[in-house]
Parts: structure tokens; C-alpha cells; sequence
């Protein structure tokens, strides 16, 4: 496979912006980042000059539940394969693939498959295959959480924390666990918090009625992050805080935004980010099947949900999801006045920081996965690099 050189007017790595900027792969790594006149290319290398464009990390989203017409509790190669592809085309390189609560038994299905997938169905394909995102792991989100802030979760499948069952679940994910929901109030959910902050899973603080109280106490026994804020919790008042106080005044709490201007009003979303330090803020798509696809029904885990104006819906109306692209989310972060590098940022290197791959992913660097993608001046995707394979 020959080298490749990508030259744009801008490269944001995103640790920096380097103007006139050279970012050379090979063999589905990057292998060097700068400036044009400071980089070796290699003899016989080939070019994709994006004159006017700029060139940042490929997206890496740590909330997803499907793209394409597919929900990842399928598990199926082929469903997962064209998640992994439809994403792709927005500039989402890399996933968490995310699952909704349901029986132990479909949940368990479930992780079992998308663990195979993991292992066996994406390997390289070769410098021809089409661009996919990389699915990372799994998070679980659910059973585990509050039956009063259950948005659409199935009540009838919604559980206490369980170690027992949170093992099974673990033993079926094969090592592929990343992430876990957890509302810290109910019974036994500090403990599953610790359990699972000690298996390795960023323990996340989502669907929860709890008090500020219960959530220091979540984060003192580990939970690090929090799941698509201000939905799905308890709201926040100058006397009752709840677990937005504790989120909003911890630094060291990574708090996913789902950036559509549906699920968050554009206010609140510059509060969050006011009130976070930098590196905190994580932007989801918190995508359904939906995402890519035209208004319709789509499954969401074993339910139904419906598509009007591209806003996901269950059959109580309630918000199920969304059709958010990754590169509509940074469009809308920068249209509320997020720098575009901070916003990059949100998008790909905090969320890989979050998962421990900042030096894997959501980055442009030496050693780094050759995930990136090219945005027009309007960014748009111009061209998306996955581990090396597209910019065809």
C-alpha cells in the first residue's frame, strides 16, 4: 500500500491549527503531522490536496444506538457493517456502540454478537473497501436506571443494579464493555458504580432522578461521566441542584451534549459549556436507525419509534433518539459560538481521552490511528479517512 499524503490549508490535530498542513499515512497509521515545507514525503506517494479545506480527526461518538436503518442490538455483521459505513459518511470514524434496555436474555443476545463483530467482522479490508467507523466497544445503557427519568426505556425491562446481572453482561461482552448507565440513587448502584469503575467501564451517571447528594456520592465511588445532559434527569433548581449541580461543578465529570437544537435548547448548551471546564464537554449523536435515512419507522432496541421532520419519537411522543450526524453537531456548536477547534475537540479528542485512546484516536499524530476527515469551508464532508481506507 502506497503512502498518502493529505495537504490542506488548515490541519487541526486538534491539539493545535497548523496552516498550510501535511498529514502523511501509511499503512493505515499516520506517520507524520506539519507543515508542508517541515514534512519528508515519500517518493511515489500519492496526493489528496485539499486546497481551502481543513483537515481534522475522524469523529469518534461514544453515543450511538444505529445508523443506516439498523439498531446495533441487531448484532448481525451485515447490520452492524452498514451502521459502521452510513455513520462513516458524516465523518464518524470510530463508535461506542450503544444498546437500549430489554430482557437479560436479549441483552445478553446482544452483546454476544456485537462482541463478534468486534473480534472477527472488521478487520482491514484493503485500500478499496469503503470507509467504516470502527465500532470501540459497547456501552450499556441500561438496565440499571431510574423508572421515573426512563425516557422511552422499556419499564418492564428496567432493573435494580446487579452485580450478578452486570457480570452476565460483562461475561457476554467479551472484554468489549466500555461504558455503563448507571442512576446512582437506586439500591446497590454505588456499588455497581465501583464494580464497574474496577472492571475498567466508564460508570456514567444517565436516566436518574438522583439528588446532588447521591451523585457525589456516585463520584466518589467513581462514576466519571454523564449521559446525554439535561435529558433524562432530574432538573436543576437554585435549591434542589440534583445531579446536574454535581455534573456541572466537577471537573472531572465528562458530560455528553447531544448538539441537535431538539433534545437541548441552544441557552442551556452555552450554560453547560460555561459552566465545564475545558475538555469535559463530549459531543453525541446519540443516533438511532433513523440516522441517514428519510422520515419513517425505525426500531430502537425491541420498540418502535417514528421519524417526523427528523425528530425520533415513541408512540407517547416522547424524544427517542435522534438523526444527529456528527458534522451537523459541530455545526451547530460552532453556530452558537464554540471555536471550531474547541468544537473539533469535543467531537474527537475528549471523547477519546474519555475512553483512554487519546493517543489512538481523536487525534492527528504520529502512531495514531489514520482516522480524519476534510471539511469544506461551510464543513461539510469533503472526504473521510477510516484507518487509512477512502479519500477515493
Amino acid at each position: 500500500m502506497n503512502a498518502l499524503v493529505v495537504h490542506a490549508s488548515q490541519v487541526l490535530t486538534p491539539h493545535e491549527a497548523i496552516p498550510d498542513g501535511v498529514v502523511l499515512v501509511e499503512d493505515g497509521k499516520i506517520t507524520a503531522v506539519g507543515h508542508r515545507d517541515e514534512i519528508e514525503i515519500p517518493a511515489g506517494a500519492d496526493d489528496c490536496v485539499a486546497t481551502g479545506m481543513t483537515v481534522a480527526p475522524g469523529f469518534v461518538d461514544v453515543h450511538i444506538h444505529g445508523a443506516g436503518g439498523h439498531d446495533v442490538m441487531e448484532g448481525t455483521p451485515e447490520a452492524l457493517r452498514l451502521i459502521a459505513e452510513t455513520v462513516a459518511r458524516f465523518g464518524t470514524t470510530s463508535i461506542v456502540a450503544t444498546t437500549v434496555t430489554a430482557s437479560p436474555s436479549e441483552t445478553i443476545r446482544s452483546l454476544a454478537a456485537i462482541a463478534y463483530y468486534i473480534h472477527n467482522g472488521q478487520a482491514f479490508k484493503g485500500p478499496h473497501s469503503t470507509p467504516a467507523a470502527e465500532i470501540l466497544g459497547i456501552h450499556l445503557e441500561g438496565p440499571f436506571i431510574s423508572k421515573v427519568r426512563r425516557g422511552v426505556h422499556p419499564e418492564n425491562h428496567i432493573a435494580l443494579p446487579s452485580l450478578d446481572l452486570f457480570r452476565r453482561f460483562l461475561d457476554a461482552a467479551d472484554g468489549c464493555a466500555r461504558m455503563l448507565t448507571v442512576a446512582p440513587e437506586l439500591e446497590g448502584g454505588l456499588e455497581l458504580i465501583a464494580a464497574a469503575t474496577a472492571a475498567g467501564l466508564v460508570a456514567g451517571m444517565g436516566h436518574t432522578d438522583a439528588t446532588y447528594e447521591q451523585a457525589r456520592a456516585a463520584i466518589d465511588c467513581g462514576a466519571r461521566h454523564a449521559v446525554h445532559v439535561f435529558n433524562a434527569m432530574r432538573p436543576f433548581s437554585h435549591r434542589d441542584p440534583g445531579v446536574l449541580g454535581a455534573v456541572l461543578t466537577d471537573p472531572n465529570v465528562t458530560a455528553e451534549i447531544i448538539a441537535d437544537g431538539v433534545h437541548v435548547a441552544n441557552p442551556a448548551m452555552q450554560v453547560l459549556l460555561a459552566a465545564k471546564s475545558n475538555g469535559t464537554v463530549i459531543a453525541v449523536s446519540d443516533g438511532t436507525a433513523a440516522t441517514g435515512r428519510a422520515d419513517g419507522r425505525y426500531r430502537l432496541g425491541n420498540f418502535e419509534v417514528e421519524v417526523v421532520g427528523g425528530v425520533v419519537r415513541n408512540s407517547e411522543g416522547k424524544l427517542a433518539g435522534s438523526t444527529l450526524t456528527m458534522d451537523r453537531a459541530l455545526r451547530n456548536l460552532v453556530a452558537i459560538g464554540v471555536p471550531l477547534i474547541e468544537a473539533v475537540r469535543m467531537a474527537t479528542l475528549y471523547p477519546a481521552r474519555r475512553l483512554g485512546l487519546a493517543g489512538k484516536k481523536g487525534t492527528l499524530a504520529p502512531g495514531a490511528d489514520a482516522d480524519l476527515v476534510v471539511l469544506t469551508p461551510e464543513l461539510r464532508i469533503a472526504g473521510v479517512l477510516t484507518r487509512g481506507v477512502g479519500l477515493e
